[in-house]
């Protein structure tokens, strides 16, 4: 195998594929990158057996061949070059051998053969989409995914495609998100589950305008551009997520969200640092946020001003949860709906795109005695 390529390129290529690679290997094959040559292009594979990444790259192949190249090496010695070309040339050995006009590099290569083989998409369902909405849904529940092995069906996000609207959903027990966009649907309803790490990955990978996703029974393929990730599905039942969003909270709290969002950062220094518990009191038109640490002896109090017009009512929150949520609110103001102390707080954007909803619940926390 023979060919010619920018390191620019060549960079950009494996910077894309790298993700794939695991830092701790069972197998040293997975260690590598394989390199073939396809209709006169450079074709770069990585995986982990859980997700596999494909770039595509331009190149002036010689001659025509494959072999997998041990990647971090490789990477290293790349990243240190400026812009020119590179040669290489494999023996049947698997010798690599680059040159550039500043010197020549050796590797010893593997067998092409005993890289393993990347999961097979042909007769899966084929979706387009936007890739700017795949990555707002994915930043927007990426958060609230549950890093639990006891409960692997959390471990992702759930995504709902019907032929009305999408859902996408996370949850970890505590808090939950649920993102509807109707601007993507299907013809044929399909519902599975993405893992976390794999939808990190996703989220940097793709940048065309427009992204394909191909779904099988076991794998999904986004690709975007020059760029193919496949990843393993979750193959567990979703928990029923519907069944814990509370249906009468009727309490309405209209507050800026900025403000809220640092007073409860600021708040929260002062807070147990097991519990992270912070207490908010409602009342007319302000909302006092509070927090102490009895084992410290230290304590904080803030005032901010809002609109709510309901009885008064004290509630609790895992400060760490609530700043979480408030983060990924659009908009200025911020919406929260609440029934009692013991039930969950619903929290939405005051105002919403068009084809858009975002709903995003938190759990409240037991509250201590102090007064």
């Amino acid at each position: 195998m023979k060919f010619n390529v920018s390191s620019n390129d060549l960079n950009g290529g494996l910077s894309a594929v790298i993700g794939a690679v695991p830092t701790k290997a069972t197998l040293p094959i997975l260690e590598t990158i394989l390199f073939e040559s396809e209709e006169g292009r450079l074709k770069m594979t990585a995986t982990d057996l859980e997700i596999s990444i494909i770039e595509y790259i331009d190149a002036d192949i010689e001659e025509e061949g494959a072999v997998a190249i041990p990647a971090k090496r490789l990477l290293e010695t790349l990243r240190q070059l400026p812009n020119i070309p590179v040669f290489f040339e494999v023996d049947e050995y698997h010798n690599v051998e680059f040159k550039t006009d500043k010197g020549k590099y050796k590797l010893v290569g593997e067998e092409a053969d005993e890289f393993p083989k990347v999961p097979d998409m042909e007769g899966g369902l084929s979706l387009k989409t936007d890739t700017k909405l795949l990555q707002n849904a994915i930043h927007k529940t990426m958060f609230a995914v549950s890093t639990d092995d006891l409960r692997p069906a959390m471990m992702g996000v759930f995504f709902d495609i019907g032929t009305d609207e999408t859902k996408f959903v996370a949850t970890d027990g505590h808090r939950l998100v649920k993102y509807v966009n109707s601007n993507f649907t299907s013809e044929e309803p399909i519902s599975f589950i993405v893992p976390d790490k794999a939808l990190n990955l996703i989220s940097k990978a793709l940048d065309a305008a427009e992204s394909e996703l191909v779904v099988s029974d076991d794998h999904a393929q986004f690709k975007s551009g020059s760029t193919i990730v496949i990843t393993r599905l979750i193959n567990e039942q979703y928990p029923n997520y519907e069944s814990v969003i509370p249906r009468d909270n009727d309490k309405i709290l209209m507050i800026d969200k900025n403000q809220i969002l640092s007073t409860v950062r600021r708040v929260s220094v002062f807070s147990s640092t097991t519990s992270r518990q912070i207490r908010l009191q409602l009342e007319p038109d302000k909302l006092t946020i509070r927090a102490e640490d009895l084992d410290m002896s230290s304590e904080a109090k803030e005032t901010i001003s809002c609109e709510y017009s309901d009885d008064e009512m004290e509630i609790g929150f895992n400060a760490k949860y609530l700043a979480d949520i408030l983060s990924n609110v659009d908009g200025d103001e911020a919406k929260f709906e609440f029934s009692s102390p013991n039930r969950a707080g619903i929290v939405k954007p005051a105002e919403e795109k068009e084809g858009e909803q975002m709903l995003m619940l938190v759990m409240p926390v037991m509250l201590n005695s102090y007064a």
